[in-house]
């Protein structure tokens, strides 16, 4: 069985993607996003690894990742399943928010998984329904939506990210983080990186990676490839621009570490 990458964008809300994929062989290396991840398996089971537990997402199950979540993702017992995805940006998460809450409500959280087979049934209903008219703003599809995010955020803003001991500084974290997205498109080094903690490279590697579970190397390639995701969304670039203006070196080198984390060419994203 073939694997089956599809993304679909919603062509008057560039804040949203969906997806629809059945994995087979295709398996998801310890990653994480700059936006919310809503997924649900629809046939067959996908095992999920996040915040040092392995749980298994089926039908019925809704997993639930916000931006920066560490987690992978396979099939279980080597066998193949079938998801579908919402990608939506905090920005639009935002927004809904405080359409929904009547105060400023905190809604950070960690990685979940809601067990909800009413919630997940009508999720299934609203992706399907965007699939096909390729937009958030009719009124059908925005009231299912409001009325579906509305029980999901009041679940899930009771659920708080874990701290994190022996790490970065929670201050330290957010510089590295805000250097790496100002200077993108050029080389980052790691005794840069280091530098802006008062650390060496290895007391930095160190706790860079007991902070957020991936080396320096590999959170900053997704890093790269998560804005490229939004540019090719929301912009008229070539892919060959976008690649520099993200900081891989050429464009070939963009499209393998592209295909290899989400499972199709930046052309089909």
């Amino acid at each position: 069985m073939a694997d089956s990458i599809q993304y679909h964008r919603v062509s008057d809300t560039p804040e949203l993607v969906i997806s629809d994929a059945l994995y087979s062989d295709y398996q998801f290396e310890p990653h994480y996003h700059l936006d919310y991840h809503i997924g649900l398996v629809i046939d067959g089971v996908q095992r999920q690894q996040f915040q040092g537990q392995s749980v298994l997402l089926g039908p019925g199950r809704i997993s639930v990742m916000p931006p920066g979540e560490i987690h992978d993702g396979s099939g279980y017992d080597n066998s193949a399943y079938r998801m579908k995805t919402f990608r939506l940006s905090p920005a639009l998460l935002d927004d809904y928010a405080e359409d929904i809450f009547e105060s400023n409500r905190d809604h950070d959280f960690g990685g979940a998984m809601v067990e909800n087979d009413l919630i997940a049934q009508r999720l299934l209903s609203l992706h399907r329904q965007i699939q096909q008219t390729r937009t958030l703003s009719s009124v059908e599809v925005e009231e299912l939506w409001l009325s579906l995010m509305a029980p999901l955020l009041s679940q899930l803003c009771a659920i708080k990210p874990k701290s994190v001991n022996g790490g970065l500084s929670t201050l330290h974290w957010q510089q590295v983080k805000d250097y790496c997205h100002a200077n993108l498109g050029s080389k980052i080094t790691l005794e840069q990186l280091a530098a802006l903690c008062g650390l060496s490279r290895y007391q930095f590697l160190r706790r860079f990676e007991k902070t957020c579970g991936l080396t320096p190397r590999s959170w900053l390639i997704r890093l790269r490839l998560e804005h490229a995701c939004l540019l090719l969304r929301r912009s008229d670039q070539s892919i060959a621009d976008i690649a520099a203006t993200v900081g891989f070196y050429d464009q070939s080198h963009f499209n393998r570490a592209f295909r290899l984390a989400y499972g199709v060419a930046p052309s089909a994203y």
